[in-house]
């Protein structure tokens, strides 16, 4: 029995985006927060719902890049050299924003608004950097033959920009939701309140950029408004919708965990939308999975690596979340 070890290998990637996206997510989106909240208890309780757990959620980030050069290299080499400029600064703001992370709780009170912004303004450009990168990918990625040929600021683009500034409005959601779940009191009512204005805001952010992907990807166009595609295509719309719906109704309720659980669901039905736009190329709109990936015997090899690793970072993961499960007071303090 043969295997499609490039596809294996661009499922494992995918997932541990996505699990980066979720679970960094919610961890970003809480700095990103900060400056809605004044109160020094309240800031302090936001910080605690993730302290057990922000670090080892980067640990999908490098599994996913690390996984990238390993089993697709050409698509890395191209990635990096076109995305230089915005990779490099999502990973000095994430840098300065763990250490702003560590430092805020042993910081004295006057030092304490220091790292209260450090860690607010790292959060703030780490998302709209990977907003970005993510912009520039769905525009595509300037390719002759092998080599990328386009310039060093190709990703600055008014699409690209406003990319950033959409994942920011999801991360602050995915962060509003998750201390939902976790807080209570006043912070609670606050995050329930921001939560519906976030959550409108994203979906015109959505309608926006779904209205403009075409514009800057013709090979997108072609593919969304063909038959039979259009009529696949038609529900992820409508569902998003419906999600958004649920999601502004639950706020309006007692339930913790169902906004969470929803926002998780559109940010879902949004990176689907995105695979099946620009599926199979890994390098849009030229280089496929196949072309890019490495010889079969390194995959395989590798593979046997990530069978052992991921279920260990699986069950961390669930370890984790399952101890520090549960409210968080202003009493709480994890460090």
């Amino acid at each position: 029995m043969e295997f499609d070890l490039p596809l294996i290998w661009f499922g494992i990637i995918i997932f541990a985006t996505l699990m980066y996206i979720v679970m960094d997510g919610f961890d970003l989106g809480i700095g990103i927060l900060f400056p809605f909240i004044h109160n020094e208890d309240d800031r302090d309780v936001m910080v605690n719902t993730v302290a057990p757990v922000w670090d080892g959620n980067e640990t999908w980030l490098v599994l996913g890049g690390a996984s990238l050069l390993g089993a697709f290299p050409l698509a890395y080499a191209i990635v990096l050299e076109a995305l230089t400029i915005p990779l490099l600064i999502m990973l000095l703001a994430l840098i300065f924003r763990g250490v702003a992370f560590e430092f805020r709780f042993k910081s004295s009170a006057e030092t304490k608004p220091f790292w209260d912004k450090a860690f607010m303004y790292g959060s703030i450009l780490a998302t709209f950097a990977q907003g970005v990168v993510l912009g520039a990918f769905i525009s595509g990625i300037s390719v002759d033959g092998q080599r990328f040929s386009g310039s060093s600021f190709d990703w600055l683009s008014p699409f690209s920009l406003f990319c950033g500034f959409g994942l920011m409005l999801a991360y602050a959601l995915l962060g509003a939701t998750w201390l939902v779940k976790k807080c209570t009191g006043n912070l609670k009512t606050s995050m329930q309140q921001l939560g519906k204005g976030l959550a409108i805001c994203l979906l015109m952010v959505i309608a926006i950029v779904s209205l403009w992907t075409p514009f800057v990807q013709p090979n997108i166009a072609l593919r969304w408004f063909s038959l039979p595609n259009l009529f696949y295509f038609a529900p992820v719309p409508v569902l998003v919708l419906l999600c958004t719906k649920a999601l502004i109704s639950s706020l309006n309720t007692e339930d913790d965990y169902r906004p969470f659980l929803l926002t998780l669901a559109l940010i879902f039905l949004g990176f689907s939308g995105l695979g099946i736009s620009i599926w199979p190329h890994i390098i849009p709109p030229t280089i496929s999975l196949w072309q890019a990936a490495a010889p079969e015997s390194s995959l395989g090899f590798m593979l046997i690596g990530a069978l052992m690793i991921i279920p260990l970072i699986l069950a961390y993961t669930f370890w984790s979340y399952y101890v520090f499960r549960g409210k968080v007071t202003k009493d709480a303090a994890y460090h």
